[in-house]
């Protein structure tokens, strides 16, 4: 397989839309996106030079999150947006300079395709993926006035032989409040989760973008929830941690003026 390609544009017809919208025109104070929910990979990309287990695996997409997403939005009735590509494409949630944003490596496994990759490469990634992606957010975040911001994400139990007891985590910089708050309304009824802020990943300018470039600025009330992959693999657990959050964020907005 050919690991650098030379074209102008990158997805072609059969190509899924980077962007998916459930509840498009819903006015619902509260707003969802899960970056990390596609599997697809451009046809120009072939396989990017890795086996299907890879792709399947963490290293490709946020196992479980789409699910839990699209339950969360439905029972919330609000606005949610999919990002339908693999983060092995183009990792959405990086700004474009950050060295994992179309990462040459995976926890350990090397990704050929992304290796010496021309600048007409990366711009066409960037320009087809991120760009509508980030389009849609704004729309989401400034066509209708709006309280709370949501990402949907899920974690790895372990990586190497590091061990990740949370079975979620609210990632935030500037409302540790909405974290802590999701914490104590699913605590309340859940004793048995162990839930923590900020892990098992803390938000960052250099390494995250959702939160930093969209959200804090508009100063929204928000969090990024991260579920354990383990929890969410199947139809019954999805809908579990959807529910609990539904039940959350509905409490959260009740007290917001």
């Amino acid at each position: 397989m050919t690991t650098t390609l030379a074209f102008e544009n990158l997805l072609t017809t059969g190509d899924p839309a980077p962007v998916e919208w459930v509840n498009r025109d819903s006015a619902a104070p509260v707003v969802l996106l899960c970056e990390h929910a596609g599997q697809a990979i451009p046809q120009k990309l072939g396989n990017l030079g890795v086996s299907k287990e890879v792709r399947a695996s963490h290293r490709g997409w946020d196992i479980g999150a789409e699910a839990v997403a699209r339950q969360l939005a439905d029972r919330l009735q609000a606005p949610l947006i999919l990002q339908r590509y693999s983060r092995l494409v183009i990792d959405c949630n990086r700004p474009l300079a950050a060295p994992d944003s179309i990462p040459p490596h995976s926890f350990g496994e090397q990704i050929p395709a992304n290796l010496n990759l021309t600048a007409p490469e990366r711009i066409a990634r960037q320009r087809e993926i991120v760009a509508p992606l980030n389009a849609a957010i704004e729309n989401m975040l400034d066509r209708i006035p709006r309280t709370l911001a949501v990402s949907i994400h899920s974690f790895a139990p372990r990586v190497a032989d590091e061990s990740r007891p949370w079975h979620a985590g609210f990632l935030t910089r500037a409302d540790q409040a909405t974290g802590q708050a999701v914490i104590d309304h699913i605590s309340a009824s859940r004793q048995d989760l162990q839930l923590a802020l900020n892990q098992p990943y803390q938000i960052d300018s250099d390494s995250d973008w959702f939160i930093p470039h969209f959200v804090e600025p508009r100063g929204l009330a928000h969090s990024l929830v991260e579920i354990r992959n383990d929890l969410i693999r199947d139809e019954t657990g999805a809908a579990d941690w959807a529910q609990l959050l539904a039940d959350a964020f509905t409490g959260i907005l009740e007290t917001k003026p």
